[in-house]
């Protein structure tokens, strides 16, 4: 087993429609407003950015994102990532109920030193860390959509 690979699923039930959820997901230069542990996205091009991300532990990881699908009709959202992770996230929107289900799905392999050296003493927390990242997400997506 390769420790320094992760595969994240979370599921996001919020009360606005599909079609409001995927705008404000597609609109990644914009996460910082609403998103705490997402700290700075600066675009490269019309389909590639760098992000800043810091969650509880005390380091940042920075991550070029670059567009693979972008499909409004079937809600999906998929990028691919290099950089202090490597790999590829998905954002999929879909009916729920009165309102939307945003799955977040995120396959990455750890590029950066210090959390490949502590891969395996520290695989639980770096889980822990990304839960809490993606649970503050949920909830500021949740309020910005409430006050539209």
């Amino acid at each position: 087993m390769d420790w320094s690979h992760y595969r994240f699923v979370s599921v996001w039930d919020l009360s606005a429609p599909p079609g409001t959820v995927y705008e404000h997901l597609e609109r990644v230069e914009h996460y910082p407003q609403w998103w705490p542990q997402v700290r700075e996205v600066t675009p490269v091009d019309d389909t590639s950015g760098t992000t800043r991300i810091r969650s509880l532990l005390p380091y940042d990881l920075v991550v070029t994102v670059r567009e693979r699908r972008r499909d409004a009709p079937n809600g999906v959202l998929e990028v691919a990532l290099t950089g202090d992770l490597e790999g590829w996230a998905r954002w999929t929107v879909t009916p729920h109920g009165t309102g939307s289900r945003a799955t977040y799905e995120q396959e990455v392999v750890v590029r950066r030193r210090l959390m490949r050296v502590l891969a395996v003493p520290g695989r639980a927390v770096f889980r822990a860390n990304h839960a809490l990242m993606m649970r503050a997400g949920r909830r500021g997506l949740a309020a910005r959509l409430e006050a539209v």
